[in-house]
């Protein structure tokens, strides 16, 4: 049997995907479960695995190119005596005969997976391509798993990226705890370009058109084409903007205590942000047509410049429920991982609110663009002294900084984003110790 491999769906908003490289050969032989393409989807580049066992025969989109989600992108054969069938099979699939997707009797076999470098052992974690005929899809780690504990996989419910099945997952089924990530040990602060309120975010990367020659037209990247259709889709939401001054003082204090233990201005910036939310539900919040969606957990992005072009929003999940420490650890880990491409689609698309710091660029304010899917985003400036009037009458100088929030106004109205603006305020300036407990 001749099956043809088709480029996976690696998320919910991928439309194409770019071969990066093939770790298989034509002719090589192929296990179950073994990697045989590495493709770069919107944000992240992953592991492309087989659900058969059989023999590459014919690769009909080389490294460097592009392919739609569903075209064919290599042909498996079962047998040797196949391989030549094959190949001649490719010609008509590579020339657009065999663009949709195969019916049943020829599905697809593949399903993708990146490597966990927290781990200090190699743990891989599957992500859902195309799911024919109801296929379980699960980890390699899961499978391997369920074996040890005699789980049947048929009987379990995925938890994982578009419903793989995960080792968490087995060990649940077997009424084990989950077994905790291994911890991210603390590492130095790279010192900041700025005042100690900015967050140490990694520098700006070089411009892709940086390089470019005058009068050269540079292709949008996938990551920029995914940023491209965000924005588009963003000017379909009324949004409306409100800003804030808040005095940064308590905070820089807090952050000169704390640096040397790893924490990040970012962090306290995040953590301040989803402890307050926590009071402002609303501004958690997004628009569906049959309501307002109020989100069960309180998940911040952050917008990170990549180098050559582009931006990702690595998410820290339940923010609000992590000490600053164990936070700032992982907000460096989602860094380091997204610089180079290997975050798991649910760990740069499932925030409920964005934050956007230019501030440590040196910029004053801005008004940020509002991500599809959710209800708000905050832009935060740089922080400055500033001379302003003190409650006694007198005049002082103060650190400031200017934040902007931009909302979607079918869900989130005036009085209700200058409320959490106004409770973000008192926190930074009046309780920031409290974010360390």
């Amino acid at each position: 049997m001749i099956r043809e491999v088709f480029m996976p769906a690696l998320s919910s908003t991928m439309t194409e995907g770019k071969i990066v490289s093939w770790v298989k050969a034509p002719g090589d032989k192929i296990d179950k479960g073994e990697t045989v393409v590495i493709v770069e989807s919107d944000k992240a580049d992953m592991d492309v695995e087989s659900f058969y066992e059989g023999f590459l025969a014919a690769i009909v989109v080389e490294a460097g190119d592009v392919a739609p989600v569903g075209h064919a992108i290599a042909l498996l054969a079962e047998t040797e005596a196949e391989i030549e069938a094959a190949k001649a099979q490719a010609a008509s699939v590579s020339s657009g005969a065999a663009a949709a997707p195969a019916a049943p009797s020829t599905p697809t076999a593949t399903t993708a997976t990146t490597a966990d470098p927290v781990a200090t052992a190699p743990q891989n974690g599957s992500v859902q391509a195309n799911r024919p005929s109801g296929r379980v899809v699960v980890s390699p780690r899961a499978r391997k798993l369920a074996k040890e504990l005699k789980v049947d996989l048929a009987t379990v419910q995925g938890s994982g990226p578009h419903g793989r099945v995960v080792a968490e997952d087995i060990e649940r089924a077997a009424g084990k705890p989950p077994t905790a990530a291994a911890p991210v040990p603390p590492t130095p602060v790279p010192p900041t370009p700025v005042a100690p309120t900015q967050s140490p975010t990694p520098t700006a990367p070089t411009p892709a058109a940086a390089t470019a020659t005058p009068g050269q037209v540079v292709p949008f990247n996938t990551l920029q084409q995914a940023v491209i259709r965000n924005m588009v889709a963003s000017l379909a939401v009324p949004t409306f903007h409100v800003g804030y001054t808040i005095t940064t003082d308590a905070l820089d204090q807090l952050y000169k205590q704390i640096k040397s233990k790893g924490v990040t201005m970012t962090a306290l910036l995040a953590k301040a942000i989803a402890v307050t939310l926590k009071q402002h539900p609303l501004l958690n919040a997004s628009y569906t047509d049959q309501g307002i969606q109020y989100n069960g957990s309180i998940n911040v992005s952050i917008a990170v410049a990549m180098d050559g072009g582009g931006l990702i929003t690595p998410v820290l999940q339940g923010a609000d429920q992590m000490d600053i420490y164990s936070l700032s650890r992982t907000w460096k880990d989602l860094v380091n991982r997204s610089r180079t491409k290997q975050l798991q689609p649910d760990e740069y698309t499932t925030g409920t609110f964005t934050l956007s710091n230019l501030g440590m660029f040196g910029v004053d304010k801005f008004d940020a663009i509002l991500p599809p899917g959710q209800g708000s985003i905050l832009a935060i400036g740089a922080s400055r002294p500033a001379l302003v009037a003190t409650p006694d009458g007198m005049m002082g100088v103060k650190r400031q900084m200017q934040v902007n929030i931009t909302c979607d106004h079918r869900v989130i109205y005036g009085a209700d984003a200058a409320a959490f603006l106004q409770a973000l305020a008192q926190l930074i300036e009046t309780n920031p110790q409290s974010l360390t407990l």
